[in-house]
């Protein structure tokens, strides 16, 4: 999926801490990093997939839809979403220059509540992928948007009164992963399968769980690794940061046998994910932020003193440190001041979503400047949104 719905700026590293508390509230004691299964494994209570998982007899043979994917974009932009609160949302393509490339509106998918006891925790209904946008309506109908302004209709994934999918596009548009959440009053059945993204050809059921943690694709690292974020089902309070991914899981998108583990109950992902890796800070304390790759592999530490979000850049080569005052490139004097950056649109420049006190802009973090946005909204992604 694209980036979970954060706070607004002012009260940015206040909420991250937020998300900590609340997440530990709404499934009892902080989940543990149980590491990857074994090939005999079965499902923990977790939310983990297991090699074991219900997956059907040729989910390993699958193969990819024959459809001719679209050519990936040739520059890079970020993806603005508007609130889903709204009867209708709308979806912006934001390029380098702040300018709005495409824009597409849609009905919003209807709220969803834990049989009324709690509220649901669920991400923005999009995702993206290296040549488009995708995103659900009110009935579950997912449609594309891409740069040039090019529409359709991609698929239709389950949804219902207490029911909400959540889905990822891999990035050459031939297969999408769906976690389908059933919410109760104890959390939510949670349910996840991959199929074509044209047709639903060669769909393979691999998990299905019930219990307090559900799971979000985020992404997908390649063609052959699918990332999943562990989250809590449900919430009682929630908050502007509210029950955000509390660590990710890379798995084989055939088996859902897990791979590696991205951070976990001591130290708490804080920002979007990009292919270089994900950042998280530990916890309880908030001195340190660490970028890890995609296999689990320390690449950098950063020493903070408060609680921020933290974005490290698609190749890797720089980290956005965001406070209460704005975004600051650590090992740099580079500060842009009331920039609050929630993604990285490519290696110099940052997309700063905006809210009714907040206009989004993007800041070009060689030289400082920043251009206003003609959107409002939340970051979701960004292109090319390969992992």
């Amino acid at each position: 999926m694209g980036t979970p719905r954060r706070a607004g700026a002012p009260a940015a590293f206040a909420a991250v801490l937020l998300a900590v508390v609340v997440a530990a509230a709404c499934g009892g004691n902080p989940p543990t990093i149980t590491g990857s299964h074994s090939p005999g494994a079965t499902p923990s209570a977790s939310g983990v997939p297991s090699a074991q998982a219900s997956a059907s007899p040729s989910a390993g043979q699958a193969t990819p839809s024959s459809s001719p994917a679209p050519p990936p974009v040739t520059g890079a932009y970020g993806v603005l979403v508007s609130p889903v609160s709204a009867a209708n949302y709308t979806v912006s393509i934001v390029g380098v220059d702040g300018k709005v490339a495409a824009s597409a509106q849609t009905t919003s998918p209807t709220s969803v509540t834990c049989a009324n006891a709690a509220a649901a925790v669920v991400p923005l209904p999009v995702s993206t992928s290296n040549s488009r946008v995708y995103y659900m309506d009110s009935q579950g109908v997912v449609r594309f948007l891409g740069p040039k302004g090019d529409t359709g209709r991609a698929t239709t994934v389950p949804i219902g009164s207490a029911r909400r999918s959540a889905f990822s596009v891999s990035p050459d548009d031939q297969r999408i992963a769906v976690v389908v959440e059933d919410f109760t009053s104890s959390g939510a059945a949670t349910r996840l399968y991959v199929e074509d993204l044209n047709g639903g050809g060669n769909h393979a059921d691999l998990f299905t769980e019930t219990g307090a943690y559900s799971l979000w694709p985020i992404g997908w690292h390649g063609a052959n690794n699918l990332v999943l974020a562990k989250v809590a089902s449900c919430t009682q309070g929630g908050g502007p940061f509210c029950c955000g991914p509390l660590e990710l899981h890379v798995v084989d998108p055939t088996t859902a046998a897990r791979r590696f583990t991205i951070g976990g109950p001591n130290c708490v992902i804080v920002g979007s994910a990009t292919p270089a890796g994900e950042v998280c800070e530990d916890t309880p304390n908030f001195t340190k932020a660490t970028v890890l790759s995609w296999t689990a592999a320390v690449t950098r530490t950063i020493a903070i003193t408060q609680p921020a979000y933290a974005y490290v850049s698609p190749g890797g080569g720089a980290v956005a440190l965001v406070d209460n005052t704005g975004t600051t490139i650590i090992g740099t004097t580079r500060s842009l001041a009331g920039l609050f950056a929630c993604t990285w649109i490519d290696d110099t420049h940052l997309l700063g979503g905006g809210d009714s006190q907040h206009q989004p802009r993007v800041g070009d973090v060689s030289t400082g400047t920043m251009a206003p946005v003609p959107a409002q909204g939340d970051c979701a992604g960004r292109l090319p949104g390969g992992l």
